[in-house]
């Protein structure tokens, strides 16, 4: 079960790191939606969760300063990159804490105990296999935000880089099938 879960986490990092590929600078910062989401962003809050996760909870704490991560950090702080942050650091930054919470799920067993403090009073015991379980469904959700946010950049879309899980079509087509959509839905 172990591995499964860490395969799965392996495979929504994967995910995450390929859509900023083949992208501009620009690109992986511009805010997306109403609230900001960007690509970079959500590669930079994802190395947060995970360090949190499988560090701190296991007393095992990566060895680096995240300090968007701290409780006086300013809000959402850890959602985007500062200039000073450049898009090569912060995807080095998320590989090293990769390679941090990699050894946590080597070296704990499942059922290893740990407290989440940010989390409310009796909620905060947990193990290992729960939190493995969180940070899949936290690290693919975000590969979702990033899978919209890539295509609303350049257009690129897709499940994995060799599995796209779209049928074939050309611009033609997408452009037919989305008018087709949005009259249906202007005459809802």
């Amino acid at each position: 079960m172990k591995d499964v879960l860490h395969d799965y986490l392996r495979q929504g990092r994967d995910v995450v790191l390929w859509k900023l590929e083949g992208l501009t600078e620009r690109d992986v910062r511009r805010p997306k939606t109403p609230t900001g989401t960007n690509l970079l962003g959500l590669v930079k809050h994802l190395a947060g969760v995970e360090a949190g996760y499988l560090g701190v909870v296991f007393g095992r704490p990566f060895p680096e300063p995240l300090p968007w991560m701290e409780l006086d950090a300013e809000p959402d702080a850890d959602l985007w990159a500062t200039a000073e942050e450049f898009p090569a650091a912060v995807v080095a930054l998320y590989r090293r804490v990769h390679a941090h919470a990699d050894a946590t799920i080597a070296a704990l067993p499942l059922d290893a105990p740990g407290e989440v403090p940010w989390w409310r009073p009796g909620a905060r015991a947990v193990t290992l296999q729960r939190v493995l379980v969180h940070l899949v469904a936290e690290t693919h959700r975000h590969a979702g935000h990033a899978d919209l946010a890539r295509e609303l950049v350049d257009g690129a879309a897709g499940h994995r880089r060799d599995v796209s899980n779209l049928p074939d079509g050309d611009a033609a087509r997408w452009a037919a099938h989305r008018a087709r959509l949005q009259e249906v839905a202007d005459r809802a």
